[in-house]
């Protein structure tokens, strides 16, 4: 049962169960307030630094640790897993210092399917105090144990909505949000300060002209992929490109990151229209293969938490 709950994303998804495996992971867990059904433990010992109070509403089954290894993918196992509830972002009681230091930014996921990349995003998303993630269909499972390894406990830190399809994103967004696009596809480097995206994944985009922002074309046709996903027959809207570096935080603001293979959808590329959003350039060294997603993510995250703070300062000042 534990090993089909950590492989199984359709079951997980029919019983409402998740598999959380290690200490710090089960510990971050139960001061969230997820709902601990049954702990396999190897040693007493375990048990001696998680929460007792909600050790005594689980069932505690001691195994061999052989047992605990034949279950687990990790390389050294420490003897200790959980089979949780399902959590609920909502029902989620998340550290006090993440609401402190949480910032009206927000990370929308479009199509990121590998559970590595996935995890580091969401850690990077909990690191730079983003408010929310969002996951459209065709993310992987968040609450896959590969994503959850690279999370490092984000999950617990960071509200997280999974499973989205694109017409219920704008009611999980807060009113008047800009909505802007970043994406990992390298449409390949261009010398000019203008260029035509190849397509719709093109949005972390290489640059060897830094002197004047880049402005992206609308596309004529949309892919035979795109087609695939409804939206056969409608142009990709045009979005005015720039640097990431360059001013873009508006208050609140949202930012999509495509996958590592389609990268952004054209429901992602309308959205982000429809609020007056950018597309934002990653400039690289001509040459140099497109940035991985969750780098991508990491970089203009971090950026707009700079920009957001230097602008708290500037606004402080202006009061003093």
């Amino acid at each position: 049962k534990a090993v089909t709950v950590a492989k199984s994303r359709k079951f997980r998804d029919h019983h409402g169960k998740v598999l959380l495996e290690g200490h710090r992971l089960i510990k971050d867990a139960l001061q969230a307030g997820a709902v601990l059904q049954t702990l396999f433990f190897s040693t007493v010992g375990h048990l001696k630094e998680l929460p007792e109070a909600e050790l005594k509403r689980a069932n505690l089954v001691k195994v061999k640790f052989e047992d605990i290894k034949s279950w687990s993918d990790l390389i050294t196992p420490q003897g200790l897993i959980g089979i949780f509830s399902k959590p609920d972002h909502a029902k989620m009681a998340y550290p006090a210092a993440q609401l402190t230091n949480s910032l009206p930014v927000l990370l929308i996921c479009d199509n990121i399917r590998d559970p590595g990349n996935l995890g580091t995003i969401l850690r990077s998303a909990a690191g730079a105090g983003c408010e929310k993630v969002l996951l459209t269909k065709g993310c992987v499972d968040p609450w896959e144990p590969k994503v959850l390894r690279a999370g490092m406990g984000a999950h617990f830190r960071v509200p997280i909505v999974a499973n989205l399809d694109w017409e219920s994103v704008p009611s999980n967004l807060p009113a008047g949000v800009q909505v802007c696009v970043a994406d990992n596809k390298d449409p390949g480097v261009q010398t000019e300060t203008e260029f035509t995206s190849g397509s719709a994944s093109s949005s972390v985009s290489v640059s060897s002209n830094l002197q004047a922002p880049v402005k992206s074309k609308p596309k004529a046709h949309p892919s035979e992929s795109e087609a695939g996903e409804g939206m056969a027959g409608v142009g990709v809207p045009e979005l005015a490109a720039q640097y990431y570096y360059e001013n873009w935080v508006q208050t609140p603001v949202a930012v999509v990151i495509g996958g590592e293979t389609q990268g952004l959808s054209p429901a992602a590329l309308h959205l982000a229209a429809s609020t007056g959003g950018k597309r934002l350039v990653i400039p690289v060294v001509p040459g140099v293969d497109s940035l991985n997603s969750a780098i991508a993510a990491g970089i203009v995250l971090f950026e707009g938490k700079r920009q957001l703070l230097w602008r708290y300062k500037q606004d402080e000042r202006q009061t003093f």
